[in-house]
């Protein structure tokens, strides 16, 4: 079971959060796209969310987000999927009609399983490159180095539309921690600018998430994906 109200009301609070949090980094409100994580929640809770206005939902698991949006497409609440989970090549090719975001692209390999996907699905995919900015051996994404030489190719992808960037923080680290790495990201993001050929586009950074958005925003976040401060107190265990 679960609180609907509770559930609206979480939204709320963490929809305020975020404005709050835009005004102090001197940005405007609709700066930042709230990305809900669904990856721990069933259908119908992902249907309270929706509800409550929270058209943007995320998914780590690519099965999970095919049931998902097959359940969701015979209602009248349309629902923007994203893929903020590892994408493996051979599930690819059943993501990407699904999905308006991948967060994940990690590597050339997975990019151009995208891009092939994309081809055959007769659609542009909509795609943020996933860097490694901790530099956790145990996390997917592209190295800092390995980052710049590789926007050429990518950019040759012509079924693939580069949004921007994406990064976790260290899942050891304090909020001081998660600032450095955020801020790391922005600036990266601002010098690849500079050297992206003109097809990749870098206008999106996707960082934060429940424990730590509000810094991600003040340190230049444009997308930030939430999860467990969604729903707390609103499941029974």
């Amino acid at each position: 079971m679960f609180n609907a109200a509770r559930i609206t009301a979480n939204l709320k609070s963490v929809q305020d959060r975020i404005v709050a949090a835009v005004r102090r980094a001197g940005r405007k409100p609709d700066d930042v796209k709230l990305v809900a994580v669904t990856k721990y929640v069933d259908v119908a809770v992902a249907g309270a969310l929706v509800a409550a206005g929270c058209r943007d939902l995320g998914e780590s698991r690519p099965q999970e987000l095919w049931e998902k949006a097959e359940l969701f497409a015979s209602s009248d609440m349309p629902v923007n999927w994203h893929l903020i989970g590892h994408l493996q090549r051979n599930k690819a090719a059943k993501t990407v009609p699904l999905t308006s975001l991948i967060h994940s692209g990690d590597s050339l390999r997975i990019l151009q399983a995208i891009d092939e996907a994309a081809k055959t699905s007769s659609r542009r995919a909509g795609v943020l490159l996933e860097i490694n900015i901790s530099g956790d051996a145990t996390k997917h994404g592209f190295a800092l180095e390995e980052i710049e030489p590789a926007l050429s190719k990518i950019a040759s992808m012509p079924n693939i539309d580069v949004r921007g960037l994406m990064a976790m923080a260290s899942r050891e680290g304090d909020l001081d921690q998660a600032r450095t790495e955020f801020a790391k990201l922005r600036e990266l993001r601002d010098y690849l600018r500079t050297a992206a050929p003109a097809k990749v586009h870098l206008d999106e950074l996707s960082m934060g998430m429940s424990g730590d958005f509000e810094v991600a925003i003040e340190e230049g976040a444009t997308i930030v994906r939430v999860g467990s401060a969604l729903f707390e107190g609103a499941i029974d265990a």
